[in-house]
């Protein structure tokens, strides 16, 4: 019903470019959500398949049940946690319900902005054209402002850039002399080269002011079952947050994946280090464009600014879903000087990352008149 919605290539750009998701019902390549693409395995499908009967007609265990099966993924207790039906739902109660007034870098996730009251946010700049948060200027501000709630996605969204982990500590001892709770956003850190070592996640407990938030939609390849956590050692503010969360706020499905991931850690290792070879794979051959700005990746995607000498980011998008049907992400919808000038790319598999250079740069020939 929804096909019918288009008629033509052009059509169908301005109808996806209004959604939100369901882009497997539209026939194109998707280089825009940020998800991977080689987890979970097939027999954590299978296990669907042989409950489904349970998983639709029963209802989910609630919270602390839930916060259980994350802290033994995680290895965390059940206490330091919750589980939210995306980390959109715990964003929508920390930034509309919780926080006084909340600072975030921007660029990034639109999500924490979005979310505030009008008046309750202070969006802080970037360094440009480098985008890398300079700590002791945004705590600077932060105090300044009076900000309750500190907010930095590593890596960030869309520049794919990690925040290194002493800065991350450096600004949460900053923030904690001002009664100042840093949220430290780590949904994409699997993608990153050792995340282990720049997670936060296993010192948790030294930093009482540090809440870290992880959609597991993007690492572990799951947007449809919508799983996201916070893990915080502030019991108050853990408190506060899990109060935020109704009964059952997470499916039968949701529930019975967190029951079985701890059997494929492996797995999923195996799948994090296939997302970075593809990912730096298209990083280099983007880097053989003439005249394009990109950006070294530590999640899975590239941020990219286009040669001064194409059409914009919004027109090469357009082009390159008409003419190739594969859909890219500009960034026009983010705070940031040129935004008309830079592009996100998800990396998919190596064949398809080729075929996406190569549509690439005859879009941009197109323009260009190049041979």
């Amino acid at each position: 019903m929804l096909q019918n919605s288009y008629n033509t290539q052009s059509e169908k750009y301005e109808f996806i470019s209004k959604q939100h998701g369901g882009y497997y019902r539209h026939d194109f390549i998707d280089h825009a959500y940020l998800y991977n693409l080689y987890f979970p395995p097939e027999a954590i499908f299978t296990d669907f398949k042989d409950q489904i009967h349970d998983l639709v007609l029963n209802y989910p265990v609630a919270q602390d049940a839930l916060a259980g099966f994350v802290g033994k993924i995680i290895d965390q207790p059940a206490e330091r946690i919750v589980v939210g039906n995306g980390a959109a739902e715990l964003i929508k109660i920390v930034s509309g319900h919780i926080s006084g007034k909340l600072i975030v870098p921007v660029p990034s996730f639109n999500e924490y902005a979005n979310a505030a009251p009008s008046g309750q946010v202070v969006e802080f700049p970037l360094e440009f054209p480098s985008f890398q948060l300079n700590v002791d200027k945004f705590s600077a501000e932060a105090m300044r402002v009076k900000a309750d709630v500190a907010v930095v996605v590593t890596p960030n969204n869309p520049t794919s850039l990690l925040i290194p982990k002493p800065d991350l500590i450096r600004l949460a001892k900053k923030l904690e002399t001002h009664n100042c709770i840093l949220i430290i956003d780590e949904s994409f850190l699997d993608f990153a080269k050792n995340p282990r070592q720049v997670s936060l996640e296993q010192e948790i407990e030294n930093y009482p002011n540090v809440a870290i938030f992880k959609s597991m939609s993007k690492a572990y390849g799951i947007c449809g079952l919508r799983i996201g956590y916070m893990l915080s050692a502030n019991s108050k503010f853990t408190e506060a947050v899990r109060n935020g969360v109704h009964i059952w706020n997470i499916n039968g499905f949701a529930e019975e994946f967190l029951r079985l991931l701890p059997d494929y850690k492996e797995e999923f290792i195996e799948s994090c280090k296939q997302v970075r070879t593809d990912r730096d794979s298209l990083y280099k051959k983007l880097c053989g464009i003439e005249g394009m700005t990109v950006f070294k990746p530590d999640a899975n995607y590239i941020f990219c600014r286009l040669p001064y000498d194409v059409q914009s980011a919004p027109e090469i998008t357009k082009k390159l879903f008409i003419e190739h049907n594969m859909y890219i992400k500009h960034c026009v919808g983010k705070t940031q000087p040129d935004a008309d000038r830079y592009i996100r790319i998800a990396s998919r598999t190596e064949a398809e990352n080729c075929k996406l250079v190569v549509a690439f740069i005859d879009v941009m020939d197109l323009k260009t008149g190049k041979a």
